[in-house]
Order: structure tokens, then C-alpha cells, then sequence
């Protein structure tokens, strides 16, 4: 009898204590491959299973996942069977460390009156995956003794260098040499429009002479009006012959316009129109040459 007891009093303790153990929280963690990228999101489930009288949260975004990076979460229903609640949830997360394998694991917390508990998964291994393959050991180089171009990329500092060092040169140059380079400048500007004059004069007078019209008379003085306008820099072509002759000081001109003259007004040829032209070329000449000369004493 007292045998029978014990053997009863066994069997019921074995019921409890299983019954006990199956009303125990139990938590389950893993990743949904193996291995994966750098910075590639990766799946973790994150279960817990449990009998009644528990009341447990899940991690939410501000927990330290670290050494990964949170990404997103995704929580599924409740489901009870067996009077066991399974809770389930994917967190996905994304690696930056170079390690070759990383261990995570996320918690549970059961919620108290005061406190609560934390309960742990078995960690899971996640492994990096190399997007490199290895170098072999030995290398194998091809041979190839063609020439190959190679585009170079324009040097720009270069060249804005030696656009400032060519400012700050001219700057300098002007500085120091400005006027004088300008006066001769000037000079030159002077003497290349005396030549045009002078291919232009004999021109015009080559055709006077052998054709004495109005039309040729007319080219020829107001050429000569207009080259001394630009060395006196007064209005010839608007001035009369006595107005131009007050202002020359030089009577003698009168007698040349007006043997020129005659032939557009009266359409008579002159007794010396040659030595007219000559006579007014030379007082462009004698006044260039005034000019040139003062240019070069104020240097």
C-alpha cells in the first residue's frame, strides 16, 4: 500500500512539473540566410512562446541594434493553441562591419507590477559575404607590347597659374612702362595712317592728273581735308579755302584750292594743277611731321 502511494505521488509531481516547464516563456532568434553583403538588409524572426499570466513586450526601433543597423520591423497576430501564445516578429537590419561572422541576438521583456524580465535568444550567426574573390597566389600576366593610349586629364591649376602670373606681368609692365609703351603705340598708329595717306594721295592724284574732272578734284581735296582734320583735329571739310588759310597761316594755299577749284566750279583746268597737288601734299607732310615731333618730345 505505502509502495502504491509512492508510485502515485511520483507520477503526480512528473505532471507538474512538466505542466510547469510547458508554461515557461521561451524565445527564439535566427536570421533568415546565412550570410550576406555589405550594408544588405537582412531578415531576423524573433519568436516567444508562452502559457497565460505573462504579459511581454518586443523591441521597437530606439534599441540598440548594434553592430547592425535597424532598418524596419514587422509584427504578426497573436496565435494561442494549447493554451501557448506564440508571438512573432522580423526586424530587419543591415551590416557595416568588415568582421567575418557577427553574432546577434535580440530580448524579450516580460512586464511586472514593478520590473519586468529579460529574456534572451540563442545567438545567431550571420556571416559576411565578399563581393572580391581572393587572389590566387600566383599571378598570370599576359604579355601585350601594343601600345595603348591613355587620355590625360587638362591641367587646369596649371593653366590658371600662368594666367596669373601673365596678369600680374602685364600689370607690372604697365605700371612701370605704361605711358611710354602707349606714346609709341600711338607713334606707330600715326605713321601707318601717313603711308595709307600718301598710297591714297598718289592714287587720287595719278587720276586727276590724267583725268581732270569734277568727280577726281572733288576725291582729291577731300582727301586732303580729311587727313588734315585728323592731324589738327579741327573741321577742314566744314571750313571755306580763306578760313583754312586763316587758320594755316598760309596765303599761298588759296592759289592751289583754286586751281583745283576751277574745274568744279567753272570747269576749267588749272595753268599748274601738278604743281597744286604737290604744293598741298607737302603742307600734310610738314604737319605730320609737326605732329610725330611733339609726340616724341613729351615721351
Amino acid at each position: 500500500m505505502a509502495k502504491t502511494r509512492l508510485t502515485l505521488l511520483g507520477f503526480t509531481f512528473l505532471m507538474i512539473s512538466a505542466f510547469s516547464f510547458a508554461q515557461e516563456l521561451k524565445v527564439e532568434g535566427y536570421f533568415l540566410q546565412d550570410s550576406a553583403k555589405l550594408g544588405e538588409k537582412v531578415p531576423y524572426v524573433l519568436k516567444a512562446t508562452y502559457g497565460k499570466g505573462y504579459n511581454i513586450i518586443f523591441p521597437d526601433s530606439t534599441y540598440d541594434f548594434s553592430p547592425f543597423v535597424f532598418h524596419e520591423k514587422q509584427t504578426f497576430i497573436s496565435s494561442t493553441k494549447e493554451g501557448l501564445t506564440l508571438d512573432s516578429a522580423v526586424y530587419y537590419v543591415a551590416n557595416f562591419s568588415l568582421d567575418p561572422v557577427l553574432k546577434f541576438s535580440l530580448p524579450v521583456y516580460e512586464i511586472l507590477k514593478y520590473d519586468s524580465i529579460t529574456y534572451y535568444a540563442d545567438e545567431a550567426d550571420l556571416a559576411l559575404k565578399l563581393m572580391i574573390n581572393p587572389l590566387p597566389e600566383q599571378l598570370n600576366f599576359q604579355d601585350n607590347n601594343v601600345y595603348q593610349p591613355i587620355d590625360t586629364d587638362f591641367n587646369y591649376p596649371l593653366l590658371i597659374g600662368i594666367l596669373v602670373a601673365v596678369v600680374i606681368l602685364a600689370g607690372v609692365l604697365l605700371f612701370f612702362f605704361g605711358k611710354p609703351l602707349q606714346k609709341r603705340w600711338r607713334l606707330w598708329l600715326e605713321k601707318r595712317k601717313y603711308k595709307r595717306f600718301l598710297l591714297r594721295w598718289e592714287k587720287a592724284e595719278a587720276s586727276f592728273s590724267n583725268n581732270p574732272d569734277t568727280d577726281n578734284a572733288d576725291e582729291l581735296l577731300g582727301l586732303w581735308k580729311a587727313y588734315m582734320e585728323h592731324l589738327k583735329s579741327k573741321p577742314f571739310r566744314e571750313w571755306t579755302t580763306v578760313e583754312i588759310s586763316n587758320f594755316l597761316e598760309n596765303k599761298e594755299i588759296i592759289k592751289d584750292f583754286r586751281e583745283i577749284e576751277m574745274i568744279i566750279y567753272a570747269g576749267k583746268e588749272g595753268k599748274d594743277i601738278g604743281q597744286a597737288c604737290q604744293n598741298l601734299k607737302g603742307i600734310c607732310a610738314e604737319t605730320y611731321q609737326q605732329k610725330i615731333t611733339q609726340k616724341d618730345e613729351r615721351k
